[in-house]
């Protein structure tokens, strides 16, 4: 048992903790990583002499008053040497709870206990959506303390060559459920997602199997004659089409543009971190064709709509869709995406420009180089990039 004396803590002192483990004493112990809260009994097991970790749920669901009265239980049971977490196992089956609490079960209410703190609304979706459609079906149904190595196996290893990045993160987030499991008091044991001396152990590394799913793009050579069947097109999808080739930009970063984040005067678009993928302001330079389709979306811009390419309603951004009929219309082929179109950019700066790579992957707004090279570079190289995405217009423009 801990020498430590209980009840160290105050209410307040558990609402203030910062990321790490923090002790109240008396084997009581709270993990804290962001906005989750676990609480913990850690003891010397009294049957086989090794160190053990009981879970006893989330402090949103269990105060500091009923994880003591927990942690006094077991030190009860430690007393007369009982295994705390051997004696729940008992009175759960007798119950039949383990039967009750599936992986599917226990999936859902990571998910509801995790999405307050995830970034974007759309992560809880992706989240329920990948695990509905590879975990479910082969183990959703098992009690969540039965999970195994072979059952993760099972819906991983059919795609970890053909769907490589989506095998690396169906088993992330099956590792994370897991593992809240464990610390939720759930199942015992190691984590049978776990990929360092585990399943590294069986499978080959992604990064060696990993076939990249390249985005179907325009060829940089045919560029010009795509811009100019966009052209001559007068919906709204088509200009926005366009003004994603000629910026470099994502179709949402696109799609969501608003008439503040213009400045015609300075021909620049500044994004705002939150709307970048990387959580960074982005100053996209804007060319002369650039600022040509800015002009005619203008003619069409609704008084009261800030978005620069106004959808069906006011304050609603076009679809995705849109774009992409769009394009396809023009380049003739549904072989080829928006998305792509960043990668036509990328293979006629390479391919036709002596631009250095730096600024091309600063212009796509990727993280350049290392950390160390990061933390050292203090421009977004905005000179250079001027200059290029000039003549990235001039060349979609056939000049």
């Amino acid at each position: 048992m801990s020498k430590t004396a209980p009840n160290q803590m105050t209410v307040r002192k558990v609402a203030s903790l910062k990321d790490g483990v923090h002790g109240d004493g008396g084997n009581l112990w709270i993990t804290v990583s962001g906005k989750s809260r676990t609480w913990s009994i850690r003891f010397k097991s009294p049957v086989t002499g090794k160190r053990r970790e009981m879970g006893i749920g989330s402090a949103h669901d269990v105060s500091l008053a009923n994880a003591r009265v927990e942690a006094q239980a077991a030190r009860k049971l430690l007393l007369a040497e009982v295994d705390p977490i051997e004696d729940r196992k008992l009175k759960r089956a007798a119950d039949g709870q383990q039967a009750i609490l599936t992986f599917a079960i226990v999936a859902e209410k990571y998910i509801e206990d995790r999405k307050a703190g995830w970034r974007s609304p759309k992560i809880a979706p992706a989240w329920t959506s990948s695990i509905k459609r590879w975990a479910n079906p082969v183990f959703g149904h098992k009690p969540i303390s039965s999970v195994s190595t072979e059952d993760v196996l099972a819906v991983i290893r059919p795609i970890w060559v053909t769907k490589t990045e989506t095998a690396e993160r169906v088993r992330a987030r099956i590792e994370r459920i897991l593992h809240y499991a464990r610390t939720s008091g759930w199942r015992e044991g190691e984590n049978p997602a776990r990929w360092r001396e585990h399943l590294s152990n069986i499978l080959p590394p992604a990064s060696a199997v990993s076939q990249v799913e390249h985005r179907a793009a325009v060829s940089w050579r045919a560029i010009a004659s795509v811009m100019n069947a966009l052209e001559k097109s007068t919906g709204m999808g088509a200009l926005a089409v366009r003004f994603a080739c000629l910026t470099a930009g994502r179709s949402g970063e696109v799609r969501g543009a608003t008439w503040p984040e213009i400045d015609m005067k300075a021909k620049m678009w500044t994004i705002s971190a939150e709307r970048m993928k990387m959580k960074k302001e982005h100053r996209v330079p804007l060319s002369a064709p650039a600022l040509e389709v800015l002009a005619k979306a203008q003619v069409t811009a609704r008084g009261k709509d800030a978005l620069v390419f106004t959808g069906g309603r006011i304050g609603r951004p076009l679809s995705d869709v849109a774009l992409s009929k769009a394009l396809h219309l023009a380049a003739g082929t549904k072989d080829v995406t928006v998305h792509g179109l960043r990668s036509t950019f990328r293979d006629w700066v390479s391919e036709n420009t002596d631009f250095p790579r730096d600024v091309a992957e600063m212009a796509l707004a990727h993280a350049i180089g290392d950390k160390v090279e990061a933390a050292y570079r203090r421009g977004d190289l905005l000179e250079k990039r001027t200059e290029m995405m000039g003549a990235w217009g001039q060349w979609c423009a056939g000049r």
